[in-house]
């Protein structure tokens, strides 16, 4: 009922807001940029050019300053079913690390052989590693969420799609915006950009933020709050732009350290090993309420994460030259009680770092009237090591993991990337324009697997090319309307398992995954452009997906491969966003989507009793793929003697999606003489199923004119219906399970001022 009730809603607010429009509007953060187009038009830079919304023949969904600190964001997380299809989930296990899925294309493992699907770019450099990727929602000029793949500009690795994010840039002139938020959980930050320069040849950035909480989570063990962090963020950017020369560069210098408790909730029941070990009331637990209530020994997680970024544009009239220069580095050591229990099962301590270079070259312009391009080049190098000690039921709480474990497994990898891309627009025709282009990459991956006193268990070197082809045909019959139609294919990279542990697995290479993405669409400007409505349907064909399989061997008994399944996925959807600008006052946005999916020949090998056999999970469900999302907001500012008032509300919709490829039950296939050739997996484990989430967000700000200063106060809520689910859960080989909390309803208060 209650499923039917909320798709019921979904169907309603669709009809009902389908005169108004809906899209999730952004401007541009330099005015001085907008200043010639109409100030309603949001422009973007998808596809490495600068265009509106409305002119880009591809799902977009953009995402400006004021929506985020309207509901108070902390991070990019907070946009999850903001934008169609989009999910943006916490990922404990690394610091920083996201969950993310687009059109139900994810991955979700934070070990740095593994690539994300969903690419994270910030300032036009891309985060190699699901580690770094939830990034702070302060000080954000605009975020624009890609749908589908887009590898022709953005590169492998990016089959489910791209958010970039694209930082304020140095103001040149003297300026200081700063506010101080405190909220339930004894939740509080310090924010602080202070600008400076000589107005028109340099100016200079820096910003410190701080932000800590004592965590929504309850230590019965330990009598105590659970799930606390602490983070700083602090950093410089700094602007030149020659007087009379078209030359322009950018360096940015910054630091993240982040410390927290990495806390997971037992998931166990009794089918499951550990639970013989654990007392009763930390077994057979709900995933909605329990989930708040932990058990674990005390952990922490250490992160540590300087970057550098340097971009550089030379205008020729004719050709633009843009390179940008990327530099990530990150320290991270970290404890975790994987069991969640009281009793001391499976304590890990893991240590590892991780380097990344990256560097783009590009030249934009028009060869001729109605044809316009983007042709560049790109290398990406990144190297990382992982050493992690296990206390594997070692009933020693008070051993540390360093200690107790002998033999820890060590990890070392390296990818070495380069492409040469171009993306074409030619106008052929009177409201006619054929756009087309391609990307050749190519990927070297090396790893190699060691366990401290057996020494070397096995190496691994490969390299892996694609030809990733884009074309797409858009046609305008007047200046308010576009349709258009593409076809594009994406590539992940092949590469080696980090948790292997055997020197056949060590060295044996999974191969590269694809998927081949058709997409229709139209993007309307109705009532003299007060409505913009976007539309978008598509087909994504999943070819040699990548998923993690459990099989025996190593010094543990068990070990983690990943491999592919040729059989892949069949991915359908549709999708909306728009919005309404009903008064100078009063904007209404809206998105929704809708998508079906399956499995296709989904058999890959797993382990029943003591044999290897073929295991058929093509009844489960895709992971991070729910059938419904959709959201509605409501911003209302009215005009005040002191300044204005702003009200923001929002309602997002996600129906209930799975976490992890898993197991409910298995149905053993025999033959004549009772031998066992094949199971069948009926469904993912329910306790990796997310409920329905109606997540409730609003707030309040007073906003005060104190001449050339402006101050304001906030208070807001989020989750205000007090949803409970979880953002991840696993279960692990018939051994336990755990998983993570949404957080809970918050509310809280906002001062800032800035001129």
């Amino acid at each position: 009922m209650a499923s039917a009730r909320f798709r019921g809603a979904w169907v309603l607010a669709l009809c009902t807001t389908a005169f108004c429009g809906f899209s999730v509007p952004a401007m541009a953060q330099d005015s001085a940029e907008t200043a010639a187009v109409d100030p309603n038009e949001i422009i973007v830079s998808a596809r490495r050019r600068d265009e509106t919304l409305q002119d880009t023949p591809i799902a977009i969904t953009a995402v400006d300053a004021s929506m985020l600190e309207n509901k108070a964001a902390v991070n990019i997380g907070d946009l999850q079913g903001a934008a169609p299809g989009l999910l943006i989930t916490q990922q404990n296990s690394g610091a920083q690390a996201a969950n993310i899925s687009i059109r139900g294309l994810t991955y979700a493992d934070v070990e740095k052989s593994q690539t994300p699907t969903v690419g994270v770019v910030v300032d036009g450099v891309t985060i190699g590693t699901n580690t770094g990727q939830l990034q702070d929602a302060f000080d954000i000029a605009q975020i624009e969420v890609l749908r589908g793949p887009q590898g022709t500009l953005f590169g492998a690795n990016t089959i489910g799609g791209v958010i970039s994010i694209t930082r304020t840039k140095p103001t040149m002139e003297p300026g200081v915006k700063a506010e101080l938020t405190y909220g339930r959980w004894n939740t509080w930050s310090a924010k602080a950009i202070l600008n400076y320069g000589d107005g028109e040849n340099w100016g200079i950035k820096a910003w410190y933020f701080h932000n800590e909480t004592d965590g929504f989570y309850y230590n019965k063990t330990r009598d105590t709050s659970a799930g606390w962090s602490k983070g700083d963020s602090y950093g410089a950017s700094l602007i030149y732009k020659p007087i009379g020369s078209a030359f322009d560069a950018q360096i940015t210098v910054e630091n993240v350290e982040q410390t927290f408790d990495p806390v997971v909730s037992n998931l166990a029941n009794s089918s499951e090993v550990f639970c013989a070990f654990e007392p009763a009331e930390e077994c057979n637990r709900n995933t909605t309420t329990d989930l708040y209530t932990t058990f674990g020994a005390a952990a922490t997680s250490d992160y540590n994460a300087p970057n550098a970024t340097l971009q550089m544009n030379f205008d020729l009239g004719d050709v633009t030259l843009t390179s940008i220069t990327g530099w990530r580095h990150s320290r991270e050591k970290q404890t975790q009680d994987f069991d969640g229990s009281s009793v001391d099962l499976y304590y890990v301590d893991r240590r590892q770092h991780y380097t990344q270079w990256s560097q783009e070259l590009r030249a934009a312009g028009g060869l001729f009237d109605g044809f316009d391009y983007v042709v560049g080049a790109f290398f990406f190098d990144s190297n990382y090591d992982l050493t992690q000690w296990s206390r594997v039921f070692g009933f020693s709480p008070d051993v540390p993991p360093t200690e107790f474990d002998q033999n820890p497994q060590m990890v070392e990898g390296s990818t070495t990337s380069y492409a040469v891309f171009g993306d074409f627009n030619w106008a052929f025709a009177d409201k006619w324009r054929l756009s087309f282009g391609g990307r050749w990459s190519h990927d070297n991956k090396k790893l190699t697997n060691s366990f401290g006193q057996l020494g070397l268990i096995g190496t691994g070197d490969a390299n892996f090319s694609k030809f990733t082809p884009k074309v797409g045909i858009d046609y305008r019959p007047n200046n308010d309307t576009m349709l258009y139609a593409s076809w594009s294919r994406g590539y992940r990279s092949g590469g080696f398992s980090p948790r292997a542990a055997t020197a056949e697995t060590a060295s044996t290479p999974f191969q590269p995954e694809t998927v081949d993405a058709y997409e229709i669409g139209a993007k309307l400007s109705l009532f003299d452009r007060r409505l913009d409505l976007n539309l978008a349907g598509y087909i994504s064909d999943y070819k040699d997906m990548q998923q993690n399989l459990t099989l025996p061997g190593g010094p543990t008994g068990n070990q983690t491969i990943t491999g592919n399944v040729p059989g892949g996925a069949i991915i359908k959807g549709i999708e909306f966003d728009g919005s309404l600008r009903v008064s100078s006052r009063l904007r209404l946005t809206a998105s929704g989507a809708y998508m079906k999916s399956h499995f296709r020949n989904f058999i890959t090998d797993g382990v029943y009793g003591t044999q290897i056999v073929p295991f058929d999970y093509s009844a489960n469900r895709l992971i991070y793929a729910p059938k419904f999302t959709a959201s509605l907001n409501a911003d209302y500012e009215v005009p005040t003697s002191f300044g204005s008032v702003a009200a923001t509300a929002g309602w997002r919709h996600i129906s209930p999606y799975d976490e992890q490829i898993s197991a409910a039950s298995l149905t053993p296939i025999t033959d004549g003489s009772g031998n066992v050739t094949q199971v069948i997996v009926n469904g993912n484990d329910p306790r990796v199923r997310t409920t329905t989430q109606d997540l409730v967000d609003a707030s309040l700000t007073f906003n005060f004119d104190l001449g050339d200063k402006e101050a304001y106060f906030r208070v807001f809520g989020r989750n205000l219906a007090n949803e409970k689910t979880t953002t991840h859960a696993f279960t692990v080989a018939g051994l336990w399970s755990f998983g993570m909390a949404l957080e809970p309803r918050t509310y809280g208060a906002t001062i800032g001022f800035r001129y």
